[in-house]
């Protein structure tokens, strides 16, 4: 398990793709993984997009994972709402007025020590201004996720 403070400071670490080809969001129904590591190459991390939701193609997750297993970040945009556990104090002071509460979409997940990624906020304004358009979601998640060059993703046909 990760400490909290670890998971902070990956989240947020400097990032490059390996790869700056081919950078666009899955057709609906599908999903890519985008491989990156940190800028000293010590830590390894996938970017995900995720549309496999067949009924609603305006619906997708973004995940940024490290160690392949554990989720620092979850973008979900276009889906279900989803519920936060409700606790006497929240792990984290930013949860505190989201405790227990059920957050509609779009809405971000972040790693909370102990409770991996069950918890939700609404998705910041300032870090995804346009979330209908899944494409520059796709480059504002990156850029969210520390990624230094986020290529111009191709514009998908929805």
């Amino acid at each position: 398990m990760l400490l909290q403070a670890e998971a902070d400071r990956l989240r947020v670490l400097p990032k490059r793709l390996l790869s700056l080809d081919g950078v666009a969001l899955p057709a609906a129904g599908d999903s890519k993984s985008f491989e990156a590591e940190s800028l000293d190459r010590r830590d390894k991390f996938l970017i995900d997009a995720n549309r496999r939701g067949k009924i609603a193609i305006s619906r997708c997750t973004y995940q940024e994972r490290y160690r392949v297993v554990d989720i620092l970040a979850r973008l979900d945009v276009g889906g279900m709402k989803h519920t936060n556990p409700y606790l006497d104090k929240p792990p984290l002071s930013i949860l505190e007025s989201f405790n227990g509460a059920t957050i509609p979409c779009p809405h971000l997940h972040m790693y909370v020590e102990g409770y991996d990624d069950r918890w939700a906020i609404p998705a910041p304004t300032e870090s995804f201004p346009n979330p209908g358009d899944l494409t520059a979601t796709l480059e504002a998640f990156m850029k969210y996720c520390g990624i230094v060059e986020v290529p111009n993703a191709q514009r998908a046909l929805y």
